[in-house]
């Protein structure tokens, strides 16, 4: 898992040390010599430029894992009104190139020496996605590449692959976006790889959901939520999930085999903090928390009974996620009906680990084989 460096609930700062006044020990020692310093190594950046969300992570190789030195995350809800227009609004254009300009900033600052920068849905669906990548390369010179949804699945597992349960024979992970939800069923029965870069050759099967949490309540409404409306959104998921190939041997080889549900995206990581009764979200305390059925029915069930402005007011949820959050509960309500397990593991973590940890496992890889070719 990431070493973080002055991480906090809603945004990554840059990593500091303590300021204090120095001791008398510190002062007299300040003239002697300082030890030879180890190389910091390279600095890695990776951006995720979703439906709702626009995130930057910028970190540093520590380990077998890396340490988060800087980073960004803002709603910008760039896939507002897509799914009934089919385009990009100027309003939501515009709030993500605001977002984007201090990425770049951040960039510059830290100067990585590599670095990917990836739009998925949304860019990806909207007839004029395209032509808002060359607005962002104009505009700002950052250039995004908008990668196709296999590779959205590979990267979410490369993610939150050191989450899933050593003992398991396999997983089905799911990351709940704004435009798009993302499955993949992970099958280690033959074997189980050994580096974390390469845990994504273990998907047997993996699908790409056309409903997110925006989709969702632009169809059905995520404000006023009945139990009624409720059901109509998980009917709705469910009738997606029967096009999802293995669907009938998934189900049994969790009745079979030891295996769990694994779930990274903010409605999860919601439920957690609202399980953990938090007065504010707090990172280290959900990423990695393990759920049982009994406690999410009754967190869902919590949720589904709190008014909208209750939502609103909490901490663990607020205002740009107070009509969304519902939307994507019915998700993985409908995920849960489709492959019930007896435990879910959360993940505060997905597509900019994944892109992190694949970039540093690609130059670990290039750096040992030179040293192999001279033996």
């Amino acid at each position: 898992m990431a070493e973080a460096e002055g991480r906090g609930p809603q945004r990554l700062e840059t990593a500091k040390g303590p300021q204090g006044p120095r001791s008398h020990a510190e002062r007299r020692n300040s003239n002697a010599p300082n030890p030879p310093r180890r190389p910091r190594g390279p600095v890695y950046a990776a951006l995720d430029l979703g439906t709702n969300n626009c995130r930057l992570l910028i970190a540093r190789p520590h380990e077998k894992s890396f340490r988060v030195l800087d980073g960004f995350t803002r709603i910008v809800r760039l896939g507002e009104g897509l799914s009934t227009t089919g385009r990009l609004s100027d309003a939501a254009m515009d709030r993500t190139i605001e977002a984007l300009k201090q990425c770049r900033n951040k960039l510059r600052e830290h100067e990585p020496a590599r670095m990917r920068l990836i739009a998925t849905e949304a860019c990806r669906s909207a007839a004029n996605g395209p032509e808002f990548i060359a607005r962002v390369k104009a505009e700002l010179g950052m250039e995004l590449e908008i990668v196709d949804r296999q590779t959205e699945a590979s990267l979410a597992v490369t993610g939150c692959a050191d989450l899933i349960e050593d003992a398991s024979d396999g997983a089905l992970m799911f990351d709940i976006g704004g435009g798009s939800s993302e499955l993949a069923w992970l099958d280690f029965r033959g074997g189980r790889p050994r580096r974390q870069g390469r845990m994504s050759a273990s998907i047997r099967s993996w699908q790409s959901l056309p409903v997110g949490v925006v989709s969702i309540a632009e169809r059905f409404g995520g404000v006023d939520v009945t139990a009624e409306t409720f059901e109509a959104m998980v009917a709705y998921v469910s009738g997606h999930l029967r096009d999802f190939k293995g669907r009938g041997k998934l189900k049994q080889m969790i009745a079979e085999h030891p295996v769990h549900l694994i779930g990274t995206s903010g409605t999860v990581t919601t439920l957690a903090g609202l399980h953990l009764g938090l007065e504010r979200y707090e990172r280290q305390k959900v990423d990695g928390l393990w759920m049982n059925r009994a406690e999410v029915d009754a967190t869902m069930k919590a949720l589904l009974a709190m008014p909208f402005d209750r939502r609103v007011g909490h901490p663990c949820i607020g205002r740009d996620r107070a009509d969304l959050v519902l939307p994507g509960c019915a998700i993985f309500e409908a995920i849960r009906r489709e492959w019930p397990t007896e435990r879910v593991r959360v993940a505060d973590r997905g597509l900019r680990e994944g892109i992190l940890i694949s970039l540093m496992d690609e130059d670990r890889a290039n750096q040992r084989r030179p040293q192999m070719a001279r033996r």
